[in-house]
């Protein structure tokens, strides 16, 4: 069984595609212009790329790794984050400058819908662990957009800090955990009360988030900072359970992109700047390795094949 890292190489528009054990680029595949963000279906056998700047979604092909087919819509306009549903039908995808969410079948690859957020840049997906709610992050309007996934309709609309971007729910269903790349900060909420339940700094312009399998550590790239905050969801400390960063530590030039391994025991964090992949092994929370990879690599990707 293969553990690859599908890698988005965002300056020389390509795809790396590198061995998550020996570290070994396999192969490298041309793309449209910007491959920003990526999805894989979840019998892993497409990616789903969104080539921001080309306003166009690559779609590659796991098996023989080439590019098999591409999506094109008027409304396309810096087409960036994606999500796919609990059942892997359907692909939600975020057009940052035209404000729209896009729906696509994974059978057939066509576009089912188009919704506005009315929001301004609304920029990537999340989606709850029940599969039933997306979050979609507005870095303009500073607040967050839910959308419910059966009836495809924007719910509601509530705030957050400024320039958020970072976004995910806890696996447990019960907390939002949004990185606000403006004011270097984290927002806890409350799913449920939309309350914010805690507020964290972090370092300058945190730009993702995403969870451990286990739920216990978020880790949010700092892009500035050239660090990553290491979140304990439930640290305990005097009789308080609360989310605590227990640690930042330095990475590449410009982290974005960041997945684990399917046992959560290694983090892989995509470099713009340095042109690499730093491994963090989350037992010692160290990072142990860096990875060669494109230019400006950042979409990161975990197949089990």
């Amino acid at each position: 069984m293969a553990e690859l890292l599908i890698v988005l190489n965002k300056d020389e528009d390509t795809v790396s595609i590198i061995d998550a054990n020996s570290y070994e680029t396999l192969k490298v595949i041309e793309t449209d212009y910007n491959p920003h963000e990526l999805i894989i279906t979840l019998d892993g056998k497409k990616t789903y790329i969104t080539c921001s700047l080309g306003n166009k979604i690559n779609i590659l092909d796991n098996e023989t790794f080439e590019i098999t087919n591409t999506l094109e819509h008027p409304d396309f306009n810096f087409p960036h984050g994606l999500g796919i549903t609990n059942d892997g039908a359907k692909v939600f995808m975020a057009s940052t400058y035209s404000e729209k969410l896009f729906v696509i079948d994974t059978k057939t690859d066509e576009i089912t819908n188009v919704f506005p957020t009315y929001q301004k840049l609304s920029h990537m997906i999340s989606f709850s662990p029940d599969g039933k709610t997306v979050y979609v992050p507005n870095i303009g309007s500073h607040n967050m957009t839910v959308v419910d996934v059966e009836s495809e309709r924007v719910l509601n609309h509530f705030p957050v800090g400024r320039g958020p971007e970072g976004v995910a729910v806890h696996p447990n269903g019960k907390e939002l955990y949004v990185a606000n790349q403006d004011d270097n900060n984290l927002y806890v909420i409350d799913t449920a009360t939309l309350e914010v339940l805690h507020k964290r700094r972090l370092g300058t312009c945190p730009v993702r988030l995403v969870f451990s399998p286990d739920g216990r550590y978020a880790l949010i790239p700092n892009r500035e900072s050239g660090d990553l905050s290491i979140i304990e969801t439930a640290f305990k400390l005097k009789d308080m359970v609360r989310p605590w960063e227990v640690k930042r530590i330095r990475v590449g030039v410009w982290p974005g992109g960041v997945v684990f391994n399917p046992e959560g025991t290694k983090a892989f964090v995509a470099n713009n700047k340095t042109n690499d992949i730093s491994v963090i092994n989350m037992e010692t929370l160290e990072e142990e390795a860096r990875i060669p990879a494109g230019i400006h690599p950042d979409g990161i990707a975990y197949l089990v094949k």
